[in-house]
């Protein structure tokens, strides 16, 4: 390989990726200039994929995990074609397709939405780990490698503990991070923050370690020979770079290394944009140009590249036609067909904790979706993904023929394998603890959010009646954190999550059957851990009617010109229901029950429908196991709603629906004093 070429085309990269923050006033440029020989020799020598065909189930994948460093990406990926020359002056600008942090582009080469530093790496983690998975079950077809790149503030952030213990645990061979260690951060050096010894620390954790001159080029391709080599343990390439390699001062002095040079555009630093484009073998008159040597080198790798891909294809299409069942089920899996699933034959116990109605449909779903792997954070046994569990088998290393995923206590870190397994394609991600540690997985919620990833989440332990565990462990303000989700949209339109909290054991099946048919965005399954008196059947099939949840709402008791419509989820369903039955032996009034599983998907309903399940002029009293505001929009200007306003106590569950009010009784007499209330306005 010619070296002058490669240093040409990585001190082009450069180039670009300065211009593109010099012109937009904003962006990282020093990093950028300090990851471009990883990159260029990453990309023209070592990635497979198909430039015809972005999308190709069978590439390489690369995890930016630094989305600060978008310019660097955008740089690189218009070296190979993948963006305009246009695109790149309008970097960070409205309506280009450069924004300032990566956002999830196949199409150019963008495999992940990246920004909050430490989940990009740990979705390449997910993604490894959905290969393994698919290889086990495909005559290690997926056996190609998933790249990741970090700088000091990933591996700052602790998710990056998680990751790494998971990822060393599992012997993740398919997985190579380049860590792009220039001893700079944002606002200080390195060594202002931290004198632990990274490579003893991913050692530790069962990671082959490498460090090199991270501008050698040698040292690139032998780090990366031997992290391809590797079959026992994933790899960290420890790049040792030069925060804004190639940055001169207007005489032309060498100004490199520098803390400001990170977080603004070169001519606002005490270096020279100019004096550095030319340093850098580049025209001041026209940064964003290809450099001639460069364009033409390019296109040969372009080249490579699809004859490379079309010979990895030619072999799998030799394949497929020797494994015709085995081909039909990976498009199946890449499409996102479910088999065909009847939710209605899932035996559910009398009266049980949705967490154990939820158990039973994983019990099924174990058996009959092939491509799932489920993941607790240590709770198996408590959020019932021993349902599952009990009919599969953990992954473990070098036998990835289970679907379980024992990810030890590391909710965000288990939350984000989740986006990267969603991102991967081909699995279906579940993800499971208690509903108040949620707060720890809300970064990675928000990402799958926004990437629109189908991760289905299961929360249990879903109100104070947790008891005896006390405030800490008892969720008050968890679901209307979640259910803002649900008024946000996505860049799709639609709302960005699907939060769902059944009322009884038939509806936990209807709520699952609703989670594997949403492939559009994330879903939620909020459950309870106490039991639940069972909603009473209207008319022959119990599963037939809480199948109307599939309307977000609906009404579980019904009668013609109801005085009053009471309105809850979960487990405060039943209790209004045996307070209706009260109320209309006692005061002789006619009264509606409702059952709302989710009031985004209720909203997107027609109005005529809502107004038919909650009156729009009508009474409506509401009640909520958390914070009013669960409930309050539904309720309307008119309506009343009994919730808490505080945290909880530790004692046994019962005492605390008594103490708290959430008895059938207190229900009756909050209702009372509504309706008095309402007449006197």
């Amino acid at each position: 390989m010619n070296k002058t070429i490669d240093q040409l085309s990585a001190d082009n990269i450069r180039a670009l990726a300065i211009s593109m923050v010099e012109k937009a006033n904003s962006g990282h440029p020093g990093g950028s200039m300090g990851g471009a020989d990883f990159m260029h020799i990453l990309y023209t020598e070592y990635l497979k994929y198909d430039p015809t065909d972005m999308q190709w189930i069978f590439r390489d994948r690369f995890f930016m995990d630094a989305g600060h460093l978008s310019a660097l990406m955008y740089a690189q990926y218009h070296l190979l074609g993948n963006y305009e020359k246009t695109d790149l002056e309008n970097f960070r600008q409205w309506g280009s397709v450069t924004p300032g942090h990566p956002e999830i582009d196949v199409k150019r080469g963008i495999e992940n939405t990246s920004g909050p530093l430490g989940q990009g790496h740990v979705m390449g983690v997910g993604a490894a780990i959905a290969a393994k998975f698919l290889s086990a079950r495909f005559d290690n077809l997926f056996n190609h490698k998933i790249y990741g790149f970090i700088t000091d503030g990933g591996v700052q952030e602790e998710i990056s503990q998680g990751a790494g213990r998971i990822a060393g645990h599992l012997g993740l061979n398919n997985f190579i991070m380049f860590y792009d260690s220039n001893d700079v951060q944002l606002s200080s050096m390195t060594d202002e923050v931290t004198t632990e010894n990274t490579a003893m620390k991913y050692e530790s954790w069962g990671w082959k370690v490498i460090t090199i001159d991270g501008h050698s080029h040698t040292h690139i391709r032998s780090a990366l020979n031997a992290a391809h080599a590797e079959l026992e343990r994933p790899t960290l390439i420890i790049g040792r770079t030069i925060m804004g390699k190639g940055c001169v001062t207007a005489d032309g002095a060498m100004y490199e290394g520098q803390c400001e040079l990170h977080g603004k555009p070169i001519g606002a630093t005490k270096a020279c944009f100019k004096s550095t484009l030319l340093n850098l073998g580049a025209n001041p008159d026209d940064s964003f140009a290809v450099y001639e040597d460069v364009a033409a080198h390019y296109k040969n790798v372009l080249a490579r590249k699809t004859a490379e891909a079309a010979e990895r294809k030619t072999k799998i299409t030799a394949w497929e036609k020797q494994n015709p069942a085995l081909a039909k089920k990976i498009q199946q899996f890449f499409n996102g067909d479910l088999p065909e699933l009847d939710f209605g034959s899932i035996a559910q116990k009398a009266n049980s904790a949705t967490r154990d109605a939820s158990a039973a449909v994983l019990g099924y779903l174990a058996e009959n979706v092939e491509n799932m792997i489920v993941s607790s954070a240590d709770l198996s046994n408590s959020d019932k993904t021993d349902g599952f569990l009990k009919k599969s088998s953990v992954l473990k290393k070098d036998d990835f023929s289970g679907g379980f995923l024992q990810a030890g206590v590391a909710e965000l870190t288990m939350a984000a394998i989740a986006n990267g397994i969603a991102l991967h394609g081909g699995v279906i991600p579940v993800v499971a603890t208690f509903f108040v540690f949620s707060d720890y997985m809300k970064p990675a919620i928000r990402l799958a959010a926004i990437q629109e990833l189908p991760v289905k989440y299961v929360w249990t332990h879903d109100s104070f009646r947790v008891g005896e565990d006390g405030p800490t462990h008892q969720p008050i303000e968890q679901e209307a954190q979640i259910r803002l989700l649900e008024k946000i949209k996505n860049h799709s339109g639609d709302q960005s999550l699907l939060a769902l909290r059944p009322a009884d054991a038939i509806e936990t099946s209807v709520a699952w059957q609703m989670a594997l048919e949403n492939k559009k965005t994330p879903t939620a399954l909020i459950l309870s851990r106490q039991n639940i008196t069972d909603i009473p059947t209207l008319g022959t099939s119990r599963f037939e009617e809480a199948s109307n949840a599939k309307k977000g709402g609906y009404l579980v008791k019904t009668t013609e010109n109801p005085d009053i419509t009471l309105i809850a989820n979960g487990s405060e369903v039943a209790t209004l229901i045996e307070a209706a039955a009260e109320l209309e032996s006692s005061i002789k009034i006619k009264i509606n029950v409702a059952s709302i599983i989710s009031e985004g998907l209720f909203r997107s309903q027609p109005k005529e429908y809502q107004e038919s399940v909650i009156p729009a002029n009508g009474l409506v009293f509401g009640l909520t196991a958390g914070l009013p505001v669960n409930l309050e929009n539904l309720a309307g200007s008119r309506g009343k709603v009994f919730g808490l306003d505080h945290f909880g106590y530790s004692a046994p569950a019962n005492i605390l629906d008594e103490k708290f009010g959430f008895t059938s009784k207190n229900a009756c007499i909050e209702i009372i004093k509504y309706l008095e209330a309402s007449k006197q306005n």
